[in-house]
């Protein structure tokens, strides 16, 4: 497991981590991407994930003129509408972090990048689901079984739309009414779960496992050999279900804004 600890002997785990850094950012696109070095700029109008819109350094190394280019990037984010957030992973090294320290930034939520080896899961068994072909459709079941605002229903249609890789939009249903829901994006060899949820009357029944196994399913039929996805630290329910059909750690990442922001 590689985390977020000192730079000494994390150099083995780094291109582990690049491959699936790499993979989230195609599998959940951004509409702006820049780059000032190796610290990736994304930004999103539509929708306000701190995923969609963070600097995300993507080398331990690059930590040149760290103040300026923190005062770039916060001007970015200004003319987004955004707060300025800095994604941590290990790819940041512990210089960013100690000049994040030093100014006193708050630090959010950490989370863990998960992943299982697709033929040690309990997919055999799962409902051969037929993805939905409708985006309309999906992002309706979603954003009733997320209980989102509507305000973020274009966002997530362009960021659904947008996705360049296969994806699968899965929904679990009882007589028209959405119970769960899971977006799996196949990637070569790699299965990535987004949108995972369950409608909150609808929780602690066996849904989420259901529809997860079934788009994992569609994703092995279709070559994936590894699946991954992304979780709150603090989501000690979908950690306990992911660890029961053989998720595991890689690596962990935080959020870091200036105080008060």
């Amino acid at each position: 497991m590689v985390s977020l600890g000192s730079d000494a002997g994390m150099a083995a785990g780094l291109p582990l981590v690049r491959r699936f850094e790499a993979a989230a950012f195609r599998a959940w696109p951004a509409a702006s991407v820049r780059y000032d070095g190796t610290w990736v700029v994304r930004l999103n109008a539509g929708h306000p994930a701190r995923r969609l819109n963070s600097v995300n350094p993507l080398d331990p190394s690059d930590v040149r003129d760290i103040p300026e280019r923190v005062a770039r990037a916060g001007r970015l984010f200004e003319a987004y509408g955004r707060p300025l957030t800095f994604r941590l992973s290990p790819l940041s090294g512990s210089a960013l972090s100690d000049y994040f320290d030093r100014e006193n930034w708050d630090t959010l939520s950490e989370s863990l990048v998960m992943r299982a080896n697709l033929q040690d899961m309990p997919v055999d068994d799962a409902i051969l689901q037929i993805p939905l072909k409708d985006i309309g459709r999906f992002i309706n079941a979603a954003m009733e079984v997320h209980m989102m605002d509507q305000s973020l229903r274009p966002g997530l249609t362009e960021i659904i739309g947008s996705i360049h890789s296969e994806a699968g939009l899965f929904v679990l249903e009882d007589n028209g009414t959405p119970l769960a829901t899971a977006v799996c994006v196949h990637d070569g060899d790699l299965a990535g779960l987004f949108e995972i949820a369950t409608g909150p009357r609808e929780r602690g029944k066996g849904y989420g496992k259901r529809v997860e196994l079934s788009a994992l399913r569609w994703a092995r039929l279709r070559g994936a050999q590894q699946a991954w996805l992304l979780v709150e630290a603090s989501n000690a329910p979908a950690l306990r279900l992911y660890d029961a059909i053989g998720f595991r750690e890689v690596y962990r990442y935080r959020y870091r804004r200036p105080q008060g922001s």
